[in-house]
């Protein structure tokens, strides 16, 4: 118990920050189990699942690419913003800042760069996922910000190296997808590259990594929900994600798994 306890700063004294940490796991896992039972955030390849005539005419779409411009773009300013707003709160902030900012930075140059879509994106859902990545990067630097003390256990150079490593392979993964496109081309095929003949979602992985970078980083307790959260939710949807393949592609490979190799 006491190794545990010592890799997290003090606790923070406010209920309400205690009780987001105890929301944001649950409605991430709750999120991601819909997806594994169906019910999907309306974006990428589900954009248009199950939707009727009667909800297709009510639903507000964005192109895909205004969409995720939509989600990234609030959180990279706020990361930003805190540089100005919290100029002197030492290294591990500038730390933490500094990763959750360049995160929403390299998503946003993914966006105007490198993927190609075939798709678009209902509003409600942009939304939910942009207002959910607003609070949790404006969350997390606030906790920062409250000077909590330090862990026992000092992790945040761990953190650097797993988020460095997480972002990296994301962006890597996203490359391989893209190029998997010509110009004009909307068509989904397999990818194999990379960790694609290994998982069906290893940007995914990368992500998660990043994030649990991002909570050693930070070594507090709404970081360590917020890292449990994305592992729960980006398991769902790469479950979702791999059904959608192996219904689409009779030549699917079945020993691919969603998105730890060898085991999920």
């Amino acid at each position: 118990m006491f190794l545990i306890t010592s890799i997290f700063s003090p606790l923070p004294p406010s209920l309400f920050i205690k009780t987001m940490c105890v929301v944001n796991v649950v409605t991430m896992a709750n999120v991601g189990y819909s997806e594994i039972k169906g019910k999907h955030l309306k974006y990428s390849k589900f954009w248009n699942f199950n939707s009727d005539k009667s909800s297709n005419n009510k639903e507000i779409k964005l192109s895909a690419k205004t969409g995720m411009l939509f989600l990234y773009t609030p959180s990279f300013l706020a990361g930003l913003a805190s540089f100005w707003l919290f100029p002197h709160e030492g290294f591990r902030f500038m730390l933490l800042t500094s990763a959750l900012t360049v995160h929403f930075f390299k998503r946003i140059v993914e966006v105007l760069f490198i993927h190609k879509y075939s798709s678009g994106m209902v509003l409600d859902s942009a939304i939910v996922i942009s207002l959910s990545y607003l609070i949790s990067t404006a969350a997390m630097i606030y906790v920062q910000s409250e000077g909590l003390g330090e862990p026992t256990i000092d992790l945040k150079f761990l953190g650097m190296i797993l988020f460095l490593l997480g972002i990296s392979g994301n962006f890597y993964h996203h490359y391989l997808l893209s190029k998997m496109r010509r110009n004009g081309e909307k068509e989904y095929k397999i990818p194999t590259s990379g960790l694609f003949d290994k998982v069906v979602c290893p940007h995914y992985l990368f992500e998660i990594l990043g994030f649990w970078g991002i909570f050693f980083i930070a070594q507090t307790l709404y970081a360590f929900c917020y890292a449990i959260g994305v592992t729960f939710y980006l398991m769902g949807r790469s479950y979702a994600t791999r059904a959608w393949y192996l219904s689409k592609f009779e030549d699917f490979p079945k020993h691919v798994k969603s998105i730890f190799p060898y085991i999920f």
